[in-house]
């Protein structure tokens, strides 16, 4: 039995994931290098995570079963199989990878997430404002009434269900802390932490002008020019071809990489 028999074998009792574990990993480590390379938090990829947790699942239970049968006290037969250490070190190695893929990938949502934390929930949150809100007095404002409502969303793209819990709590533990902290001595119109008086917003979101590297995976990608920088209309740009590695701006790719026409090195 080769390695990728042992490591085929975990799940090939699994109807609910009729995806390869080659393509999935490859997914898996697709999504990964692009969290990391932009700034902006991409689209949470709920069915493919939601398979990979599965895999982990079952890759553990069948270790521990593994390594129950290899107990010198064991009876089992299986406890003389010279290859059975091997295979445990191969399913070891491979849970190992993909979990440290998966931290790193929950570690690097996580710090966009607090960094631009209300930027994140404006974006998701729902347009029309809760009834409490609209009756506030000015002179009662506090920072935690900035803090958009969250509750019963019925898209929280691009973050996941709990991330969206998260963020709020997060937030509302901040707006708390400010507001006691120093905040709390601000007149009152000045305690809002989404104001935008003067034109000039407080609400700081990632930077989509940054420049990422790209590769082209189909016949030919236009690159789009968003408006700014002297330009009023969107534009597209040069072209793309397949195999192309290019250096552009996020925002002129984007969409691009949503539909899976470039990925992101």
């Amino acid at each position: 039995m080769d390695i990728d028999d042992i490591l085929a074998s975990v799940d090939r009792d699994d109807v609910s994931t009729p995806e390869s574990i080659a393509l999935d990993h490859q997914l898996l480590v697709r999504f990964w290098v692009a969290e990391r390379g932009v700034s902006e938090l991409l689209p949470w990829p709920g069915p493919l995570m939601n398979r990979m947790m599965e895999r982990v699942k079952k890759q553990i239970e069948t270790i521990e079963d593994l390594a129950a049968s290899s107990d010198p006290s064991s009876t089992s037969t299986t406890a003389h199989n010279p290859t059975l250490n091997l295979k445990l070190s191969i399913l070891q190695t491979d849970l190992s990878r993909t979990q440290y893929i998966i931290r790193s990938i929950l570690r690097q949502r996580l710090s966009k997430l607090t960094k631009h934390s209300m930027h994140y929930l404006l974006r998701i949150a729902n347009p029309v404002p809760t009834p409490s809100s609209r009756s506030q007095q000015p002179s009662q404002q506090q920072p935690e009434d900035s803090i958009p409502d969250v509750s019963n969303l019925s898209d929280p793209s691009p973050l996941s269900p709990q991330e969206v819990a998260f963020l709020h709590a997060h937030q509302s533990l901040l707006a708390g802390h400010y507001g006691a902290s120093f905040l709390g001595s601000f007149p009152p119109q000045l305690r809002r932490l989404d104001d935008n008086a003067g034109g000039t917003s407080m609400v700081q979101g990632p930077e989509v002008k940054e420049v990422v590297f790209v590769r082209c995976l189909v016949e030919e990608v236009r690159v789009v020019v968003p408006p700014g920088d002297g330009i009023e209309e969107e534009e597209f740009g040069t072209t793309m071809r397949m195999g192309d590695v290019w250096a552009v701006r996020w925002e002129g790719i984007k969409e691009a990489w949503e539909e899976g026409e470039v990925e992101i090195l």
